[in-house]
């Protein structure tokens, strides 16, 4: 995933590049301006990381309007062929990052939820699912974000894509909660109640906007469970 634009700028070009974020981080070229476009070097990074967010278009192409139809070309096919978006992968301040990586819990518990309740509290967005452990036993592996995403009010109240082929059985979120068993709690009845039928579950945190425009920052927290007609995968090698 592209995690954001950089350049590298010397006396005669400036070198526009992506940071790749995977298993190890990469730089990749984009485009090199000349001599006499760098002063455009800090408008092209600038509007390029904000695409990286919004996807707009229209503000990126009246940059790209300004530099040699070599750099746009080049800007262009690499975004066409190497930028696709990612669900939940950017708030208006910048990339989502992974703060706890793969942290496991046995089973749905006192403890477990307390852990989702204090990174709830903090507003650190949560993204977990089930396993089938070698033994026959069902864990959950958590990874903490350090933000909750944003999604417009008329939106779907998704911040996780689903995997490609996937099926869906239901998805629950928190604002259909009538009860006070509150977003982390009623979260995980669902959870192991489909569970409990061996079906594969996630969960995840996001921030659902009372707007359609400037959504980013105003709305309330929820939970959404997504329940798949699948049996719960099993753990793999390594993890």
């Amino acid at each position: 995933m592209i995690h954001s634009f950089i350049a590298h700028t010397s006396p005669g070009r400036s070198r526009v590049f992506s940071l790749v974020k995977g298993p190890g981080d990469e730089l990749e070229a984009v485009t090199t301006l000349g001599a006499g476009e760098l002063h455009l070097t800090g408008e092209l990074v600038s509007a390029l990381n904000c695409f990286l967010y919004d996807r707009d278009d229209h503000a990126l192409g009246e940059v790209l309007d300004r530099v040699p139809k070599a750099v746009r070309m080049a800007v262009q096919q690499y975004l066409k062929v190497k930028c696709a978006p990612v669900m939940g992968a950017f708030t208006e301040c910048g990339p989502v990052e992974v703060v706890r990586e793969a942290v496991f819990f046995g089973q749905i518990d006192e403890e477990l939820e307390e852990y989702l309740e204090g990174a709830y509290m903090i507003g650190l967005g949560i993204r977990m699912s089930n396993q089938r452990q070698r033994d026959g036993g069902v864990g959950w592996v958590i990874r903490l974000l350090n933000d909750e995403v944003s999604v417009p009010a008329s939106a779907e109240p998704r911040t996780w894509a689903i995997p490609e082929g996937a099926k869906l059985v239901r998805t629950w979120t928190s604002n259909q909660n009538a009860d006070s068993a509150g977003p982390v709690r009623g979260a995980l009845q669902v959870a192991a109640d489909a569970t409990d039928q061996d079906r594969w579950v996630r969960v995840h945190t996001l921030l659902h906007s009372r707007y359609d425009v400037d959504f980013e920052g105003s709305g309330t927290s929820e939970s959404v469970v997504d329940v798949f007609d699948a049996p719960i995968p099993l753990k793999q090698r390594g993890e």
